[in-house]
């Protein structure tokens, strides 16, 4: 029986965000191939897997090359580092396009914006960003987070800051140890309802 995951920023080939999180890796590359293993000891090829948002950075292209070697479906909600990310049309709008067709020829089906989808007996809303917060100090991209209207919120975006945060529910690796998030985890914490969760630490 297949499963549903849950993750986002990845950040593939992206030096800087090894100064700026706890990440345990003293360079890109074995960053990479322990966050595939990670990814693959808990994900079958049957399985589907929502990454929301800043999968890579670095050389981009090179590094799409590596999504074949993550097990599963899987589908990208676009994030700010994302070169298919819409909310850079207006300035490379056909960067913006060649990029979208890059992707999902390495095998990821990309879903634009926002979206709600069902979890369990919840309708959550999907986006890279949170309703608030970052992971800097300033706040990013205020015009293009989702608005809260009171539903609970998965996101990415602000990498260690927090698990959970009311009914806003960072599925990033940061968050999570370096591992892709369970979609029955994620039901159990909505119905435990708002509460603040840390991250956990990355760990073997």
């Amino acid at each position: 029986m297949s499963r549903r995951w849950w993750t986002s920023d990845l950040h593939l080939g992206h030096a800087g965000i090894l100064a700026h999180t706890q990440r345990p890796y003293g360079d890109t590359e074995t960053m990479n191939v322990d966050l595939i293993e990670r990814w693959n000891e808990r994900v079958d090829p049957a399985d589907e897997v929502y990454i929301l948002g800043d999968l890579a950075m670095g050389p981009v292209a090179e590094m799409l090359e590596l999504v074949e070697l993550f097990n599963g479906t899987k589908f990208l909600v676009p994030g700010n580092h994302d070169k298919c990310w819409e909310g850079l049309r207006r300035k490379q709008k056909n960067q913006v396009d060649r990029w979208r067709r890059s992707y999902e020829a390495a095998g990821l089906t990309v879903l634009d914006g926002e979206l709600a989808l069902q979890l369990g007996h919840v309708e959550v809303v999907v986006s890279h960003f949170p309703y608030e917060g970052d992971s800097q100090e300033v706040e990013r991209f205020p015009a293009l987070r989702p608005k809260d209207r009171g539903a609970w919120l998965l996101h990415g975006h602000v990498h260690e800051k927090w698990r959970q945060h009311g009914r806003m529910i960072n599925v990033g690796v940061d968050a999570w140890g370096g591992y892709p998030v369970a979609e029955s985890d994620l039901v159990a914490l909505i119905a435990a309802g708002p509460r603040e969760l840390p991250r956990l630490p990355w760990r073997r």
